[in-house]
C-alpha cells in the first residue's frame, strides 16, 4: 500500500449554466488530489471534498438521533443513542426502534437515493436540469405506483401494497419505461443535454396527465391514500419500507461510486471519452440505469419527494469546488436535506406536513433563479 499525491493543473472548467466543462477555458482545480494504492486498486480524493463529506456525514448522523428523538413524546437523545445500540429498554426502546426509526432511516435513504440520482443524471448530461425529476424519470416511476393502486384493485393503505410489493415493481417498471422514452425520442445519432431535457419535460407532463386520469377514475380511499403520497409523505413508513430501499442503496450506491472515474472523463466531450477508450454509450445506459433504479426506490419508499435530486448536487458542487458533482457529498447532503425538511415539517407546524412540500418550497425558488441567471447569461 502507498500514499500518492498528484496536482490537477488542467481540469475543465463547469459552465454556469449547464453544469459540464466549458470547451476552451481550465482552471486550477481546488487543491491536490490525495489517495492510497493497493496492487492494482486506487482511491483518490480531494482534501476539501473529503472534509466536507466527513462533515455531511456527521451532520446526517445528528439529524437522524434528532428526528427520533423529536416527537409527541420527546426522548432525551442519550436515552436514543443507547436504544440504537441495544443498552435500553421499556417503552422508550420501542418508541425508537419500531415507531421512529423507520421513519427517519426511510428519510435518509431517499435522500441519499435521489441525491446520487440526480448527480449521476446532472453530470451525465452536463447540465444542472437534467434530473429525474425533470427528464421524466420521477414522472414515470410516480404513473407507475398509482396505476398499482388504482388498477391493481389493492388496499387504500399504501403501506399495505409496499408489504405485498406492488408499488416497487410498479415504480420500476414505470421509470424505466418513461427513460427508455426519452432516451429514444431524444436520440438523434446521439444525445445532446438540451433535447433529452426537452423531450422529458414533454414526457413527463403526458405523464402527469396519466396521473390525473388515473386518480379521476379511482375510487375515494384510493385516490386519498394516492394524493397523500404523491406530495412525498414518510407518514406511512415501516421497517418493510425500509429493507427494500436500504438493499437497493447499498447496492447502487457504491455501483454508482465506481463510475466515478468514467463520469469524469465524459465530462470531456463523448469523442474525447471514445479516444481514450470509454464506451460511450455503454457507460451512459448504465448511468442511466442505475439513476432509473435508484429514484423508482426512493418514489416507492416515500413517493415523489421533490426537488432533492436538482438542488442538492449543484449544493454539493459548489460546496466541495469541482467541476461536477461529487457522488459521496450529494450522498450524505441529500440524507441532510431530507432528514431536515422532514423534523420541520413535524415539529413546525400544528399538523404533520409532507416532506416533500417542504423540499419543494426550498427547491422551487432555487430553480427559479437558475432560470433567471440563465437568461442573463444568455443576453449578454
Amino acid at each position: 500500500m502507498s500514499a500518492t499525491t498528484r496536482v490537477d493543473t488542467d481540469v475543465p472548467t463547469a459552465d454556469p449554466t449547464t453544469g459540464g466543462p466549458t470547451p476552451t477555458a481550465t482552471r486550477t482545480a481546488t487543491g491536490p488530489r490525495r489517495g492510497i494504492r493497493i496492487g492494482p486498486v486506487g482511491l483518490a480524493w480531494r482534501p476539501r471534498v473529503l472534509t466536507t463529506s466527513v462533515v455531511a456525514v456527521v451532520a446526517a448522523l445528528l439529524l437522524v438521533v434528532l428526528g427520533v428523538a423529536i416527537g409527541s413524546t420527546f426522548i432525551a437523545p442519550g436515552t436514543v443513542v443507547r436504544a440504537l445500540l441495544g443498552l435500553e429498554s421499556g417503552p422508550d426502546q420501542f418508541i425508537v426502534t419500531t415507531l421512529r426509526l423507520p421513519r427517519v432511516l426511510t428519510g435518509a435513504l431517499v435522500g441519499v437515493t435521489l441525491a446520487v440520482a440526480g448527480a449521476l443524471t446532472q453530470t451525465f448530461t452536463r447540465n444542472p436540469l437534467g434530473t429525474p425529476d425533470i427528464i421524466g424519470v420521477t414522472s414515470g416511476a410516480s404513473v407507475g405506483a398509482v396505476a398499482a393502486v388504482v388498477l391493481g384493485g389493492g388496499s387504500s393503505s399504501i403501506s399495505a401494497l409496499v408489504l405485498g410489493g406492488g408499488i416497487p415493481v410498479a415504480a420500476t417498471i414505470g421509470a424505466l419505461v418513461a427513460a427508455t422514452i426519452v432516451y429514444g425520442l431524444g436520440w438523434r445519432g446521439g444525445v445532446q443535454s438540451h433535447r433529452l431535457i426537452l423531450v422529458g419535460i414533454g414526457v413527463s407532463a403526458t405523464l402527469d396527465a396519466v396521473t390525473s386520469y388515473l386518480l379521476v377514475r379511482a375510487k375515494i380511499t384510493q385516490a386519498t391514500a394516492a394524493s397523500q403520497w404523491l406530495v412525498g409523505s414518510l407518514s406511512s413508513t415501516s421497517w418493510t419500507t425500509v429493507w427494500p430501499l436500504l438493499v437497493i442503496a447499498a447496492v447502487g450506491v457504491p455501483i454508482a461510486l465506481a463510475t466515478s472515474g468514467a463520469l469524469g472523463i465524459g465530462q470531456l466531450g463523448d469523442e474525447v471519452a471514445t479516444g481514450v477508450g470509454l464506451g460511450v454509450q455503454r457507460h451512459r445506459l448504465l448511468v442511466i440505469g442505475l439513476a432509473v433504479v435508484l429514484t423508482a426506490a426512493a418514489v416507492a419508499a416515500a413517493g415523489p419527494v421533490g426537488f432533492v435530486a436538482f438542488v442538492v448536487p449543484q449544493i454539493a458542487l459548489r460546496i466541495a469546488g469541482t467541476n461536477r458533482p461529487p457522488l459521496l457529498l450529494s450522498a450524505a447532503l441529500g440524507a441532510v436535506l431530507v432528514l431536515g425538511a422532514d423534523l420541520l415539517a413535524r415539529s413546525a407546524f400544528p399538523w404533520q406536513v409532507p416532506v416533500g412540500i417542504v423540499t419543494t418550497v426550498i427547491g422551487a425558488p432555487y430553480l427559479i433563479w437558475l432560470l433567471i441567471r440563465h437568461r442573463k447569461e444568455m443576453s449578454r
